[in-house]
């Protein structure tokens, strides 16, 4: 991994993106501490959403909008 300082991030970040995009990551420090890291991008999402597709996983269950119990009720208010 190539460690370079904030100056050099500054002037040769065309350089260091290209490094980046060949598989490189790149370790900008600051007085000689790591403070960042450039990594390639990596797109979150893999495919297509398909919606439905985790259909029958869950089911709402029927008391779903009905009032909670006391006692929990008292903690989600930060009663005891």
């Amino acid at each position: 991994m190539k460690q370079v300082n904030v100056h050099e991030a500054k002037t040769q970040l065309s350089r260091l993106l290209e490094l980046v995009r060949r598989g490189e990551q790149v370790l900008i420090a600051k007085s000689g501490k790591p403070v960042a890291r450039l990594v390639p991008y990596e797109d979150p999402s893999p495919g297509a959403r398909v919606l439905g597709r985790d259909r029958g996983l869950f089911e709402v269950p029927d008391d779903f909008d009905e009032p909670l119990p006391d006692d929990v009720l008292r903690l989600f208010e930060g009663r005891r």
